[in-house]
């Protein structure tokens, strides 16, 4: 999540100007998902935005987010008990300030968040450098965190977790209907990366991560719409590879109105120490193939997060201005996963589907 706040938030390859005016935005997200006809996690989200310009050439913004979780987490692999559900609530923040020259911008930002077992700081530098000609945007950024993690099951006291990440990239108006962009992300993570929820979860304590983004926005003359475009390539030291095509389509209807439809497909590789729901013949679930005569300490995963699979999006968002200063949206997604769903390797077998239902509504006004 870090390296993706680094990201620019669309494409774009025009020297950033300070807002000319300021805006506030209340948001609300509904999370449901379901796995074996049982509904698991349900999380509702309220959050708060501000953007406002300072002086002529600064402009600062932030965010608050609440976030209240539960539903019935699984131990390993797909498997829920009566002990495993769990109620959080988890309290957001960030904010970051921006300083605009000429031909480009510099921002700085910080985070923090906090759960009742678990702690977040991060801190952000990111910038912009333009052509003369404004066609071309290069973007670098940098951005560290530091978490602290106490789980109530007190298998692991005050572990902590760091990471540092590095962005380059670049924008540029390929013709006068067209722009691209490419972005390189680099993440270095020392610490604690275990799930301690989850029973025989024993992973590295370092993860360096890559990601490849490649964004292309399309002007349609004929309708007026805008078609975006991006391909993302993951790639990390658990030995996870994994493809995102998603694609979006905005077009204006007349009368404030706007919608867009969406997909995106995805598909990673297993972990290499995950393990799939296959148990030792003679201690049986949730204990690994060979657990009585391996090492106890040796690296393994139950989560089904880690294992291969492939999953689809699919989504339309409703939009209205009203007047010059109201905006109004409203979001559905549904989202599934499955192991055979997986593409150029197989899947992990024996891992239930998963579905969810992603619901967003939006309120803007600008000032």
């Amino acid at each position: 999540m870090l390296a993706a706040a680094l990201l620019l938030p669309g494409v774009q390859a025009l020297a950033d100007e300070p807002p000319q005016g300021g805006s506030i935005s209340l948001r609300y997200l509904d999370y449901a998902d379901r796995q074996s006809g049982l509904d698991r996690i349900r999380a509702h989200s309220p959050s708060i935005a501000v953007t406002a310009p300072v002086a002529s050439d600064w402009s600062i913004e932030g965010t608050l987010t609440a976030d209240d979780v539960s539903g019935a987490s699984p131990r390993y692999h797909t498997a829920v008990s009566g002990a495993s559900h769990m109620q959080d609530e988890r309290k957001a923040g960030d904010i970051a300030v921006t300083r605009y020259f000429r031909r480009g911008t510099l921002t700085a930002g910080a985070a923090y968040s906090t759960e009742h077992d678990y702690v977040s700081r991060a801190l952000s530098l990111n910038g912009t450098v333009s052509s003369e000609d404004n066609n071309t945007t290069w973007t670098f950024g940098i951005a560290g965190s530091r978490d602290r993690i106490d789980p109530v099951n007190h298998v692991v006291v005050d572990e902590h977790k760091r990471t540092l990440s590095i962005l380059a990239g670049v924008t540029r108006v390929l013709t006068p209907n067209d722009i691209g962009q490419l972005t390189l992300t680099r993440t270095n993570g020392n610490g604690y990366f275990n799930d301690p929820y989850k029973l025989f979860d024993n992973r590295p304590r370092s993860r360096r991560q890559n990601t490849v983004l490649l964004r292309w926005n399309h002007f349609v003359d004929s309708t007026g719409g805008t078609s975006r475009l991006s391909y993302r390539y993951y790639s990390d030291s658990f030995r996870i590879r994994a493809h995102t095509l998603s694609g979006e389509y905005v077009q204006p209807l007349g009368g404030g109105w706007s919608i867009v439809p969406e997909l995106r497909l995805y598909t990673q590789s297993a972990a290499y120490f995950y393990y799939d729901p296959v148990y030792d013949g003679t201690l049986g679930p949730p204990f690994p193939p060979g657990f009585a005569s391996a090492d106890p300490n040796r690296l393994s995963s139950p989560d089904q997060r880690l294992s291969g699979f492939g999953a689809a999006t699919a989504g339309l968002k409703v939009q209205r201005e009203i007047g010059k200063l109201w905006t109004v949206d409203v979001k559905v997604e549904g989202y599934e996963q499955r192991g055979n769903w997986r593409l150029f390797h197989d899947g992990s077998p024996g891992l239930a589907p998963l579905h969810a239902r992603i619901f967003q509504v939006g309120l803007t006004r600008r000032w």
